[in-house]
């Protein structure tokens, strides 16, 4: 970045949020597991930061700009589906012909979700990052949920639970591990959080969590953690 975090304190988080768009993740991306196996294909996904509703975090968070009603919105895919099933996930999906990448996003998190788009500020999208393991492109769009609508599962086949997680939650250094997958002879170790929503805990890894820690890392957000801490899948 091009500001240190000890020059955004006291900046809010959408201000810090918009920034760091400019800025860009890193490259190579860290998180791509495996080979691209056939023409890559266009997707975005949405991250959409903004306010909860009378439910605040139970983590205090060390950043000045996370208070403790600052959330991100997450969705649990269907148990059935073919790709990344199970997985917790940003609404988003595959671009249609034509479309921008802020179209798609936005379009995805609607018929995911139920959230009204006209609610969404969309602050600016990031460069495009492989997704070898289902032979996709994916394209983060950063937004700000600047005026908040109820979200559900839209579609049962295709979601199993929408939520907002509270990003004080998330930078808990008790909700972090390193998550370990082993499959045909590889080790895939990379960034989890354990969040809570209700009676249900949900593990964010893969993709979704490489996003959040690559973020978090860059607006000096992250909290000391234990890396050792690891979880077999």
């Amino acid at each position: 970045m091009s500001d240190s975090p000890g020059d955004l304190a006291g900046v809010s988080a959408r201000q810090q949020l918009e920034r760091l768009v400019g800025d860009g993740f890193p490259d190579p991306w860290a998180h791509a597991r495996g080979p691209f196996t056939g023409e890559a294909r266009p997707a975005a996904v949405l991250m959409l930061f903004g306010v909860l509703d009378g439910l605040p975090a139970d983590h205090d968070a060390q950043a000045e700009a996370v208070h403790q009603d600052l959330d991100v919105l997450l969705l649990a895919r269907a148990a059935t589906l073919r790709s990344h099933a199970g997985q917790v996930a940003f609404p988003g999906g595959r671009a249609d012909d034509g479309e921008s990448m802020v179209a798609a996003a936005l379009r995805e998190a609607e018929e995911e979700t139920g959230l009204d788009p006209s609610g969404v500020e969309v602050l600016g999208e990031f460069g495009a990052l492989p997704m070898p393991v289902s032979n996709h492109v994916v394209t983060p769009v950063l937004g700000w949920w600047a005026k908040p609508t109820p979200v559900h599962v839209v579609d049962e086949a295709e979601s199993s639970h929408v939520f907002r997680a509270p990003v004080a939650d998330l930078l808990d250094p008790r909700s972090r591990v390193t998550v370990v997958l082993r499959h045909e002879g590889r080790t895939y170790r990379g960034p989890g959080f354990q969040v809570a929503d209700g009676a249900t805990t949900h593990l964010v890894w893969g993709f979704t969590g490489g996003l959040l820690d690559t973020l978090f890392d860059a607006l000096g957000w992250t909290e000391p953690w234990d890396h050792t801490r690891e979880l077999n899948l």
